[in-house]
């Protein structure tokens, strides 16, 4: 089993690095289209998650990190959706039914999905892996709906992210239950590269240490690792045979494809 895989090219701290992207990332595109094309938004990220968290609660369904990210209480009409001068278009408007918080402005709500859109534009411009890191960590709000609506071009970042998963507890078996269960095959956490000083607070990033186990029947060991992230990449096989997989530290796991 390959463990510690250090990969070449432009790794990222996709942790920390996104967090600070995030919070960071300007947008010429905030109140445009909303494609995320080149925009940043101008704006300072209000949302991170912290590096060593436990995984968020787990979602309602099988569609994996941020499947919802509509607010609990009665939603505006159809008919009232509309901007206090213009017109929203069809796209938009399909986003903004069952989303609008009764007494709340449409356009800030699409607002919303368009900086969405932006920040994830922001970031796979910079690293692929980062993009999708924060989509597992949940750190782009009601991104998957964004997406889906206002900007389907990043569809294959939300793809990616649904195969992958962040730090914690997690039963193995046939079919993946986001926040419960994952399947087996080849995984990857990401680790940094030489431009983690640029993106982050003038640090390496890199100093917390990724610890993982596999376990099959019974709570029998059956591999487990650790290594700092500055290492590279961590690669790992979670087998037909496993019962159960948990990690610390290492923030996000993405596929790698294959079968275990």
């Amino acid at each position: 089993m390959k463990r510690h895989g250090a990969r070449r090219g432009a790794a990222v701290t996709l942790v920390t690095a996104a967090a600070v992207l995030l919070a960071g990332c300007g947008g010429d595109g905030g109140s445009g289209s909303g494609d995320g094309r080149d925009g940043k938004d101008g704006r300072a990220g209000k949302e991170r998650s912290g590096a060593a968290a436990a995984p968020s609660a787990p979602a309602e369904d099988d569609r994996g990190p941020d499947a919802g990210g509509v607010p609990p209480g009665p939603k505006e009409p159809e008919a009232d959706l509309t901007p206090a001068t213009g017109s929203f278009g069809k796209k938009e408007k399909k986003y903004l039914i069952g989303r609008v918080p009764e007494g709340q402005d449409p356009a800030a709500v699409l607002e919303g999905g368009q900086e969405a859109c932006d920040r994830l534009a922001f970031l796979e411009r910079r690293n692929e892996d980062m993009a999708v890191s924060a989509l597992i960590l949940g750190e782009i709000r009601g991104a998957r709906d964004a997406v889906t609506h206002l900007c389907p071009r990043r569809m294959p970042l939300v793809e990616a992210a649904d195969q992958g998963f962040p730090d914690g507890e997690f039963a193995v078996g046939e079919r993946r239950k986001a926040g419960r269960v994952i399947v087996p095959g080849r995984y990857r956490s990401p680790g940094p590269g030489p431009s983690a000083a640029d993106a982050g607070r003038g640090g390496d990033g890199g100093g917390e240490e990724c610890v993982w186990r596999i376990t099959g029947a019974g709570g029998k060991k059956l591999d487990s690792g650790s290594g700092r992230s500055q290492g590279g990449d961590i690669e790992i096989t979670i087998p037909a045979s496993a019962r159960g997989f948990g990690s610390t530290g290492c923030h996000s796991w993405l596929n790698s494809g294959g079968t275990g």
